[in-house]
């Protein structure tokens, strides 16, 4: 697992340019105001606290979900079980989401009490292989403790949008004023809008790269705890195309989810608008192949590209891809658990 050590380094390097950037951040609005730092320390300090101890509610409440009692779907509970086990962490609480999407999540506050959510849909629409994926990738999310990495991310961006959003509602009502003190205090304002903007965006960048970073390692554990990527791939086809057809809104959590539900819209919006154009034999539907090589130059796309430094999950076709080269290594018998991360 020496790939494993690039995932914790680049969490590392990320956590590191957040922070450094928040704190560089707090000084210049401290400075600004002409206010003691400390204070937006340990103000920024209690709301982390805070969005990692309510966090796990929020989610709860938002998503609906249900906890399963002991035998309530048997192969569901067996198979967690099992496949927990082989990753060495604790089997975590299983719940259903009543959502016909296909799609599944981990949260919690420590992997002891991590929960593993469950859509409807996802039991409805997938084959018990397909699950099973699923599952392995969601236990690699708790393996790789990424919840409690996002969660703690994810406030820093969120608050340099509160002290832009409210610097900048203080600017257009307030009034500028030609006495000294007001035309300082106006100026600080207008100042603090500005830079925590561009806060909120190189911050927001960081994260959304460390997200998408995570699916991959996720995924790759996946191939190596069920022994079967191919399982995952279909999966992941599966729910990109049921994603695309719900008609709801984005959920706010959905950087937890396997699949994201505007990611897979713009992926699949982007293919059928030029459909006729990958239809290679004319026969007026995108066979297998053909949806594989549209997808391929979709993610190759410049547009593409730009919007993936946006996005909370990697293309489809990259994670496909990335699964197909592990399913390739095994097949000659020599892939082992110092691979897992080998292609990432």
């Amino acid at each position: 697992m020496a790939r494993l050590a690039k995932l914790k380094l680049s969490m590392s390097i990320s956590i590191f340019l957040v922070f450094f950037i928040f704190a560089l951040f707090l000084a210049v609005i401290m400075y600004l105001f002409q206010l003691p730092l400390i204070f937006a320390v340990i103000g920024s300090l209690l709301f982390i606290l805070f969005q990692y101890l309510i966090g796990p509610e929020i989610v709860k409440v938002s998503t609906r979900l249900k906890y399963l009692k002991p035998g309530e779907n048997p192969w569901l509970e067996s198979t967690v079980r099992e496949l927990a086990e082989k990753s060495g962490i604790p089997t975590p609480k299983l719940a259903i989401v009543p959502d016909e999407t296909p799609n599944a999540f981990v949260f919690g506050r420590t992997r002891g009490d991590a929960t593993l959510a469950v859509h409807e849909g996802l039991l409805k629409q997938l084959n018990k292989e397909e699950i099973r994926g699923v599952i392995g990738h969601e236990l690699g999310h708790i393996k790789h403790r990424d919840f409690l990495v996002m969660t703690a991310l994810s406030a820093i961006p969120l608050i340099a949008y509160m002290v832009a959003r409210l610097s900048f509602e203080a600017v257009r009502y307030a009034r500028p004023s030609k006495k000294d003190k007001g035309a300082v205090i106006y100026a600080a304002l207008a100042a603090a809008a500005v830079v925590g903007y561009i806060v909120y965006i190189i911050t927001l960048l960081c994260v959304m790269r460390t997200s998408r970073l995570r699916e991959h390692y996720a995924d790759a554990y996946s191939a190596y705890v069920t022994g079967n990527p191919r399982s995952l791939e279909s999966a992941l086809a599966k729910i990109t195309y049921g994603l695309s057809l719900s008609p709801k809104p984005p959920h706010g959590a959905r950087t937890l989810y396997i699949g994201d539900p505007a990611l897979a819209k713009q992926e699949c919006q982007n293919i059928i608008r030029r459909k006729d154009e990958y239809d290679l034999d004319r026969d007026g539907v995108l066979d297998e192949r053909e949806l594989e090589l549209a997808m391929e130059k979709e993610a190759k796309s410049t547009w593409t590209k730009i919007n993936v430094w946006f996005a909370t999950h990697p293309p489809t076709f990259q994670r496909i891809l990335l699964l197909r080269e592990i399913e390739r290594e095994m097949e000659t018998g020599k892939f082992t658990s110092k691979r897992i991360y080998a292609y990432i």
